[in-house]
């Protein structure tokens, strides 16, 4: 079956960042394509999720029709998703966590990064509670923006550093700040995240509502 050609990427579109270190340490070394595509697919769903911590259960990968379609050119869709997991825990990508509850087994994933093998710990220990575990169909990302949408819209391409930052922002402020400061910014045709960080910060020591106004130098 030939391929449709692809179109070309859309202005505007959103951007998954990825770790500078995937690319340079390993990419090199995947020669499985189920293992860089069940990795690759995991990123794009955990860094569209909200709270911590974040991860993707087993259930939802499965029953992730653009995965699975994808899985699919390499043969048995299941058996390609089961090795792709096992391929990137073993090459230390992906965290996995084995929860066992009422509502029965369920496999966690997670970016292997210190605060997500924080968050494994805590798990383990009884510390941290995960909630209701989804286990449907991966729904599509919600039209209320996120930050990384904020950016890409009103200040230009993600890179690997600012998603850190945007990810931090996310973290020390109310999101409805956020939204305030792109608002500000690009009123004053400032769209930088130098410029907006700046505007949270001020925020944060000056109080929102009592801020002073005026172009920040």
């Amino acid at each position: 079956m030939t391929a449709i050609p692809f179109k070309g990427f859309p202005p505007k579109m959103q951007f998954t960042p990825l770790p500078s270190l995937f690319f340079s340490q390993l990419l090199p070394q995947m020669a499985d394509m189920a293992e860089l595509k069940v990795v690759l697919h995991t990123f794009w769903l955990l860094y569209r999720k909200r709270g911590y911590p974040r991860f993707v259960t087993y259930g939802e990968l499965a029953s992730d029709r653009v995965l699975m379609s994808g899985l699919a050119e390499l043969g048995d869709a299941a058996e390609a998703l089961a090795r792709g997991l096992a391929g990137a825990v073993a090459r230390g990508v992906l965290l996995h966590l084995l929860l066992e509850g009422d509502g029965g087994r369920e496999d966690l994933y997670f970016i292997n990064t210190p605060s997500d093998q924080r968050a494994v710990a805590l798990i383990q220990s009884g510390r941290l509670s995960v909630g209701a575990l989804p286990r449907g169909e991966i729904q599509a990302p919600a039209a209320a923006p996120d930050i990384f949408r904020l950016y890409e819209e009103n200040v230009g391409m993600l890179t690997p550093l600012i998603a850190e930052e945007l990810q931090q922002a996310e973290r020390d402020y109310p999101f409805s700040w956020i939204q305030d400061a792109f608002r500000e910014a690009v009123a004053l045709n400032k769209r930088s995240w130098r410029y907006i960080s700046r505007i949270l910060e001020r925020w944060a020591s000056q109080g929102k509502d009592g801020a002073s106004g005026g172009e920040l130098r």
